[in-house]
């Protein structure tokens, strides 16, 4: 570093005078700042440059391991929990069960939380609900998704997935990030950072919440943030109402050319400070602002759906008309994806069902049940499901014993880590198409596990990336999203 570069930053040295001057507290924190503010910056630098991103050459060569069957992901994410039982994973035999005790030989002695470990017992709660089996694939769905029924024939159920996390925060994060613990990159930052954006006018990954789900469980925005990958690859969440972007018009009294010179004289002063510093997050940083500066007119254009026709509402359902509900939400990601947005995430709140589960499960699936169907119909017609991967899902499943009081009509469900459902559709995977089995009680698995990253490490491989190279170097690690895990599940792939 040469001398000019430490001129800002130097110590500032007391003379004779300052020294018999009694130091008050302003005083002391106004001198020593400029150095304390060396020393932070410093180690910024220091963890900054050990964080550079992969050169393209690696990149593309990773993009070129595997053959890729989706350009696009949308990802239904339900979270809090859906039941297995009240949706894809029929268990008949528990019909005449009702109140009976789990048996130890099946529990094996797996953990509960702390919210059902003191129960006096574990009652077996069979689901009130019936179940079908439609299509030429003869799958089974619960009559709380007929919607969802009547497009089986596209699905690729997996009954066997499997996490060790058992409450909620930590396993969202894992299913987002590969990790329990907050602070890795969510799973759409690392679709952005290895394949880059389709459109340029648009983020490479945008993210949608429900505003018509019960808020049983919180989201928090780290679960699509980049984490230590450079910002740019953040998730940009869309929002109802005025402002989809927050932050993204012009403020009082600019227009368009005032802020795009004011932008110019920022990205001038933003690469002065890179070449003087070389620090990656500046260059990052005027990509957002160009980004901004362009989603100003491609944002409106893309949240507007009044220009749909009456059949594209009556497919995804009433709701849909209402912006920021699910079933508008689920609309709006298909017009992004028709702009070739990479990767879209959908959150819906409010399957954590641990009492009065049947009248739960039922709103729940009422809200999203058309929509879904409606939006793998949608892409299918307009030939986009071919290459499009649509994931439905949660962070865990529940219990086959009741949490709390039991009746004929009514109990409620635990989480439970150990198996549950979760289901694919279009680009590269099997349809129609039925993976894993979980033994009479949907409470351990018997065949064809399949672990939280070998479902990341084979989302990856269907946009063409092998999770194994994506790796990008942190504080002297290597990290990637599936760890030093996962698997692809070929047995369910084209």
């Amino acid at each position: 570093m040469t001398a000019h570069h430490d001129e800002p930053f130097r110590m500032h040295t007391p003379d004779l005078a300052d020294l018999n001057q009694k130091l008050d507290r302003r005083a002391f924190f106004l001198r020593t700042a400029s150095g304390l503010g060396a020393l932070a910056l410093g180690n910024l630098l220091s963890n900054t440059a050990q964080s550079a991103p992969m050169s393209e050459k690696t990149l593309e060569s990773i993009r070129q391991q595997v053959a890729p069957k989706a350009k696009r992901v949308v990802y239904l994410f339900m979270a809090g929990g859906p039941s297995q039982f009240e949706t894809f994973d029929y268990k008949p035999k528990l019909a005449n069960m009702l109140g009976k005790g789990l048996p130890d030989s099946v529990r094996g002695g797996q953990r509960l939380t702390g919210m059902s470990a003191n129960q006096a017992n574990l009652p077996i709660a069979p689901s009130l609900y019936k179940f079908g089996q439609y299509g030429k694939s003869g799958a089974w769905v619960s009559e709380l998704l007929p919607y969802t029924a009547q497009v089986v024939d596209e699905l690729c159920i997996v009954k066997s997935l499997f996490t060790e996390q058992i409450n909620h925060d930590p396993a969202i994060t894992f299913f987002q990030t590969g990790h329990q613990l907050p602070g890795r990159p969510s799973i759409g930052s690392w679709v952005s950072y290895g394949l880059g954006s389709e459109n340029q006018n648009l983020p490479a990954f945008i993210v949608l919440v429900s505003k018509n789900a019960s808020k049983d469980q919180p989201l928090y925005a780290r679960l699509w943030g980049n984490g230590f990958l450079p910002s740019e690859h953040q998730g940009v969440q869309f929002r109802s109402g005025k402002d989809p972007v927050l932050f993204l018009n012009n403020p009082e009294g600019y227009d368009g050319s005032d802020r795009e010179k004011m932008l110019g004289y920022l990205t001038e002063l933003n690469r002065m400070q890179n070449e003087s510093w070389g620090d990656p997050e500046v260059n990052a940083r005027i990509s957002q602002y160009e980004m901004a500066f362009r989603m100003q007119t491609s944002v409106p254009e893309v949240m507007d759906t009044a220009g749909e026709p009456d059949e594209v509402f009556e497919l995804y359902g009433p709701d849909s008309r209402d912006k920021g509900t699910y079933a508008a939400n689920c609309l709006l990601a298909r017009k992004l994806l028709e702009k070739d947005v990479r990767f879209v995430q959908l959150y819906h709140q409010g399957w954590d069902h641990h009492g009065s589960l049947p009248k739960g499960m039922a709103n729940q699936c009422k809200q999203v049940d058309r929509a879904t169907a409606g939006l793998i119909v949608d892409l299918k017609r307009r030939g986009m499901l071919e290459d499009t991967l649509v994931v439905w899902g949660g962070e865990f499943g529940r219990t086959v014993y009741s949490q709390g009081k039991l009746t004929a009509s009514d109990y409620g469900r635990d989480h439970h880590p150990r198996c549950f459902t979760m289901w694919m559709a279009g680009a590269g995977v099997k349809a129609g198409f039925s993976y894993g089995q979980t033994d009479d009680f949907s409470y351990n698995i018997i065949k064809d596990p399949v672990h939280v990253h070998d479902f990341q490490a084979t989302l990856l491989h269907l946009l063409g990336v092998d999770h194994e190279q994506l790796v990008y170097k942190y504080q002297g690690r290597r990290f990637r999203l599936t760890d030093v895990h996962g698997r692809v599940v070929n047995e369910i792939l084209t």
